[in-house]
């Protein structure tokens, strides 16, 4: 197996203000909407879908009512620490949670974290030093 996702599934109880966050906060464009799943368009990236978490659930197998931190972060790489600065008030403006505000990290970035209301945490980045990161913008 190689180290590669094809696609990002996230199970949301509230469809409707999963898909206002990211579509009118974040400006993300959907490509098909099927009530009970969303696909966004993915600019050639890993795409990103929506899934009723209760389905996505029955799917794998699990209990859907996980509680606490799930050990999954998704990661934004950007290439400036004002662009950290811009999606981190684009998502608060949006509705999303901050959990750590911009600043110096302490391995020599700079980045932000954020929950979105359905608790899935992105945590945005920038390092002068890299030059092989894979940039999300």
């Amino acid at each position: 197996m190689k180290a590669h996702v094809s696609s990002i599934l996230l199970g949301v109880r509230d469809m409707d203000r999963a898909k206002r966050f990211y579509t009118e906060g974040l400006g993300w464009k959907i490509k098909n909407d099927y009530g009970i799943s969303v696909f966004f368009d993915s600019d050639g990236a890993s795409p990103v879908r929506f899934y009723a978490r209760e389905g996505l659930a029955g799917q794998v197998d699990t209990d859907p009512e996980g509680s606490g931190f799930s050990g999954l972060v998704l990661t934004y790489v950007v290439r400036s620490e004002a662009q950290v600065e811009e999606i981190m008030a684009e998502a608060e403006k949006a509705g999303a949670t901050t959990l750590k505000p911009a600043g110096a990290l302490p391995w020599g970035g700079y980045g932000g974290t954020f929950a979105d209301p359905e608790g899935y945490v992105w945590s945005l980045g920038y390092s002068a030093s890299g030059s092989d990161q894979p940039y999300a913008e």
